[in-house]
């Protein structure tokens, strides 16, 4: 349970809330966000949006009536509130998993604990996969769909690779400590501590697992909405 609730909470990323609510639409196209413009480049190929809702579609700048562009100002404007808020709240909840899971650690192992040390470490590294997916620019943020599985794959490796050596250091510390604390078998004791941060976790996971779980919902209400935009758009143009 341990393994488990740790990987869960520090792996908590968009996609993978995403990808867990078992959404029935997934995206297939990369998006560039800019302040003068968000691109759509996929399945339908180079569409180039304005803000006032003007469109370079396919390299060609189509006449709009004027539903036209009120639907592509309305879609481009979804993409800008959408994106960088599955970024923020991917990254928010990785925090607070990260958080909960540094606390106790503390509380079970002391500060100068070493797990406290590949905790935040792995935080770091799992960020920057999240950036692969939602990188971060000088001048917005691109989405980067065909780095999901990739970035899955990756991750659960370098969750994987800290795992051994933070149950190794559980091992170790918490060992140590009930050698020293007397009173009894220590390795009843150390059994006792692994069981009190394993009991820890897994009830700091079950006061989280409702907002994670809703977030999926969230992220996958967005993801369709905007599926729906882009399809109604890209249709409207082509039939232009």
């Amino acid at each position: 349970m341990m393994r488990k609730a740790l990987m869960v909470a520090l792996l908590a990323t968009a996609v993978q809330a995403h990808a867990d609510y078992k959404c029935s639409v997934s995206p297939r196209d990369d998006v560039v966000i800019a302040a003068q413009s968000v691109q759509v480049v996929g399945e339908n190929g180079n569409l180039v949006i304005a803000p006032d809702g003007g469109v370079q579609y396919n390299g060609k700048a189509p006449a709009l009536t004027g539903a036209q562009r009120e639907q592509a100002q309305d879609y481009q404007q979804a993409l800008r509130d959408a994106l960088p808020w599955i970024d923020n709240g991917a990254r928010s909840r990785v925090d607070k998993g990260r958080a909960a899971l540094d606390k106790i650690i503390t509380q079970q192992a002391g500060e100068d604990s070493n797990m406290r040390k590949r905790l935040t470490q792995l935080d770091s590294q799992l960020k920057a996969q999240m950036n692969r997916i939602i990188e971060h620019r000088q001048d917005g943020l691109a989405f980067h769909y065909k780095a999901i599985d990739q970035v899955r794959a990756d991750g659960q490796q370098l969750v994987n690779q800290a795992m051994g050596g933070i149950l190794q250091d559980s091992i170790n510390e918490l060992g140590a400590k009930a050698a020293t604390s007397g009173g009894g078998n220590p390795l009843q004791g150390l059994l006792g501590s692994l069981g009190g941060m394993q009991n820890a976790i897994q009830q700091e996971w079950k006061s989280q697992e409702k907002d994670f779980q809703q977030f999926g919902k969230d992220v996958c209400s967005r993801v369709t909405s905007l599926e729906a935009q882009r399809k109604a758009l890209v249709n409207s143009l082509n039939a232009g």
